[in-house]
């Protein structure tokens, strides 16, 4: 089992006092799920809290990773791979229909799919349970 975690900070206004808030927030993989949290404080008041949950993280903590850490493309590593267990394993990690697996298989056989180096460690390792090989790589903003 793989341990793959992301995170990063990002000030606002705190909407109790006006003052700063801020926000640590992170991607991880805790026994083979895909998960996120957040936890915000103010630095001037009282105002705290913390929240995680397991599946994709909202956009607002998708796009604060994406933009500190950059993006991360997987590919299949190789061209020679059976379709039969990447259709599987996309299906059953992203509950898509045959033909919306068949698209991401295509994307992950040609140019790759781009996500958080969380979320493509998770779909690697989901491949990777299947017998597929794949590469992960920075990707270009």
């Amino acid at each position: 089992m793989i341990t793959v975690t992301q995170g990063g900070k990002v000030t606002s206004t705190c909407v109790a006092c006006g003052g700063v808030l801020v926000r640590d927030l992170g991607q991880f993989i805790e026994r083979g799920q895909l998960c996120w949290g957040i936890e915000g404080r103010c630095q001037a008041c009282p105002n705290a809290w913390c929240e995680t949950g397991a599946g994709p993280a909202p956009q607002e903590i998708r796009q604060a990773l994406l933009a500190e850490h950059g993006a991360t493309r997987l590919r299949l590593a190789t061209e020679e791979v059976s379709l039969v267990p990447v259709l599987r394993a996309l299906r059953e990690m992203h509950r898509l229909s045959l033909g919306g697996a068949r698209l991401m298989a295509a994307e992950l056989s040609g140019a790759g799919v781009v996500g958080t180096s969380v979320e493509m460690a998770h779909l690697a390792d989901g491949l990777r349970k299947r017998s597929v090989a794949t590469t992960l790589v920075p990707s270009p903003a």
